[in-house]
């Protein structure tokens, strides 16, 4: 159950948390369309799914980790690769030039003052460019932010729930959220 009683259990859902503030949440929500799937990047959709995933997955966020998984899987990415990442990067099924990207969003999760020269350095000599870069940054900031969010509200929703909104994510893109704000 939500931490505040504006919400009804029923309705548990970033947009429920956010639809208070529109004025926040709606520049967010387009932030989050242009880092998600508009901006240009290296990476594809379903990477950058895959990103935040395991950004929510390292912060145990059980809606973000859920509904972005379910996202990602429905760009195609295989299921239990996710659950493979979290168990052990290194050993993980995941493209290799990924690796460094997720060890970096990993780090920056757990230990953002620890980040190096040498940190984003692998990044760069597994062939992504800095556009790439800023966007795995963005994406990691990003999602570190929604996380806080939807756990210090106190989300947690159901797997039915996060499932379906992963799969409206991936068909319509986040401009889905900016409209249920906007309504």
């Amino acid at each position: 159950m939500v931490f505040v009683k504006s919400i009804p259990e029923a309705d548990e859902s970033v947009t429920a948390v956010m639809k208070r503030y529109p004025d926040q949440a709606i520049p967010l929500t387009q932030l989050t369309e242009i880092i998600m799937r508009t901006g240009e990047c290296g990476f594809s959709p379903e990477e950058r799914e895959l990103i935040a995933a395991f950004a929510s997955g390292i912060n145990n966020c059980t809606y973000c980790l859920n509904t972005h998984k379910a996202t990602a899987e429905a760009f195609g990415v295989e299921q239990g690769l996710l659950a493979a990442l979290l168990e052990d990067l290194e050993s993980s099924p995941v493209d290799g030039k990924l690796k460094p990207v997720l060890r970096y969003v990993k780090k920056l999760t757990e230990t953002p003052s620890r980040m190096v020269q040498a940190d984003a350095d692998a990044i760069f000599e597994a062939g992504w460019d800095e556009d790439s870069f800023h966007y795995a940054v963005m994406i990691c900031g990003l999602f570190n932010f929604y996380n806080r969010l939807i756990d210090g509200y106190g989300v947690k929703n159901t797997a039915d729930f996060r499932l379906s909104r992963g799969r409206a994510l991936a068909e319509q893109g986040y401009g889905i959220v900016t409209d249920a704000l906007k309504r």
